[in-house]
């Protein structure tokens, strides 16, 4: 089966009631949990942005604890595994600030794990690709936020 296009779907969904937009959001969401977490931010969490990320710290702070740090090795799935959880809850929000909040955050929390990620030379790349599209998404923000955000990229 082929997909349909997003302009197909827009024209398809305009002429459906809104009986029928809400069965088809909930039959998406019994599919997969990222429909469903996409639909609980829609709904629930994107009029708060500020505790959205709030949350999403907590999430990482946790997840950070439970890293296995007997090798590197493990180190480096732990590491990944959350980036890729935070990348997910970026795409959810859409907005730059939430990207260089996250990323910031993370970032920070990835330079005081201890054992150090410097005797590594694999974190120390995904550290630097992380405070790159820091800059990169601060690039886009307004200038208020980038000299904000600026200030704070000088301790990294």
């Amino acid at each position: 089966m082929k997909a349909a296009t997003v302009s197909e779907l827009r024209k398809e969904l305009s002429h459906r009631s809104p009986k029928q937009l809400l069965e088809i959001c909930l039959h998406l969401s019994k599919f997969k949990k990222e429909n469903k977490e996409l639909l609980t931010y829609l709904l629930y969490e994107v009029d708060n942005e500020e505790a959205y990320i709030n949350s999403i710290k907590v999430e990482m702070d946790q997840q950070f604890e439970e890293i296995n740090s007997r090798s590197f090795y493990f180190i480096k799935k732990g590491m990944r595994k959350i980036l890729r959880n935070v990348k997910k809850y970026i795409r959810y929000s859409k907005k730059k600030e939430t990207e260089v909040e996250l990323l910031l955050y993370f970032c920070t929390k990835l330079k005081e794990f201890s054992p150090s990620i410097k005797r590594n030379v694999t974190l120390m790349n995904l550290y630097d690709r992380q405070i790159a599209m820091v800059k990169k998404a601060v690039a886009k923000l307004d200038e208020d936020l980038q000299y904000d955000y600026g200030l704070e990229l000088e301790d990294f």
